[in-house]
């Protein structure tokens, strides 16, 4: 299984559509982390770019995101991966805390994107 987060250094970033990167952990049959590697998106909004097409090629089944609109669950969902909304914090932390059941997705929807996010994807 393949887990992919939108990520900013170590930390999960809270935008899925304006991320700096993708941390792609690979996992095993046990639910350890086998191998991590890094993927920077293509410019422009995450959820309108070539950006999950190529995760979903890549394997990634499941997306742990801080926040994102409707729009980009659609985007992921249609590709046959899974997004867990609400998670902030280490991407390594957040990845073990996801393995071990203690990650639920929280339902929240990026409605506002004044910083400059994708106008429309709520």
């Amino acid at each position: 299984m393949k887990i992919a987060l939108p990520s900013n250094g170590s930390k999960v970033d809270e935008h899925f559509g304006h991320c700096q990167c993708f941390t792609i952990f690979s996992v095993d049959d046990e639910n350890k982390v086998v191998s991590e590697e890094i993927l920077t998106p293509p410019p422009g909004c995450g959820c309108k770019s070539s950006i999950v097409p190529q995760l979903a090629s890549m394997g990634v089944s499941v997306m742990l995101a801080g926040n994102m609109g409707d729009g980009a669950v659609n985007v992921l969902a249609s590709k046959g991966i899974k997004a867990i909304r609400g998670c902030a914090g280490d991407v390594h932390e957040v990845v073990q805390a996801w393995l071990a059941g203690k990650v639920d997705d929280s339902g929240a929807i990026c409605q506002s994107h004044d910083s400059g996010g994708c106008p429309g994807h709520s």
